[in-house]
């Protein structure tokens, strides 16, 4: 059998290989994920601490009806659930990018960190009004969340990610 002769059509551009993320950017990913797990688990206490939502709206408003008060317990676990269920869709969506080296996601988890930084302030500022379970489970998992956060914008600023950042958007 013949081989078939080899015709000169366009030559092919050689695939470009994709530069994997240092191990910074790798770390600051997983921790990412983390912040995701966390943000479950405060779902997860929300959930299971309703009682002591309901107790801490007694508490303050020792005249409110049954309605008033049920209202207000569906009200607090209604905008800690979503709360809960945004954070944690934002966490993965900026693993994802930052994974990729999207210098916007690295921009942004900064932003994000910004906004949960005063949001952190503003609960340790409630913080000496509420004294029970969920209070203070919640005020540990925002703690937690918060030092898990400042170690991803760390490291996704330092020296070793910035050359993947700036690889990435050139090949963009």
């Amino acid at each position: 059998m013949y081989q078939p002769y080899p015709t000169s059509g366009p030559e092919q551009e050689p695939e470009r290989v994709k530069p994997q993320p240092p191990s910074s950017v790798r770390t600051a990913v997983k921790l990412m994920y983390a912040g995701a797990v966390l943000s479950a688990l405060a779902v997860i206490i929300t959930a299971v601490t309703i009682g002591s939502i309901k107790s801490t709206i007694m508490a303050r408003h020792p005249d409110y009806t049954l309605t008033q008060l049920h209202r207000a317990e569906a009200a607090n676990v209604t905008v800690a659930v979503i709360g809960g269920l945004i954070a944690i869709g934002l966490w993965l969506w900026m693993a994802w990018a930052n994974g990729r080296g999207r210098s916007w996601a690295r921009v942004l988890s900064a932003v994000f960190f910004g906004i949960n930084t005063l949001d952190l302030l503003l609960s340790l500022s409630l913080r000496h009004s509420t004294a029970e379970a969920h209070a203070t489970g919640s005020l540990i998992i925002g703690i937690v969340v918060w030092l898990v956060g400042l170690a991803v914008i760390v490291l996704l600023f330092n020296k070793q990610s910035s050359p993947f950042y700036k690889q990435q958007a050139a090949s963009q």
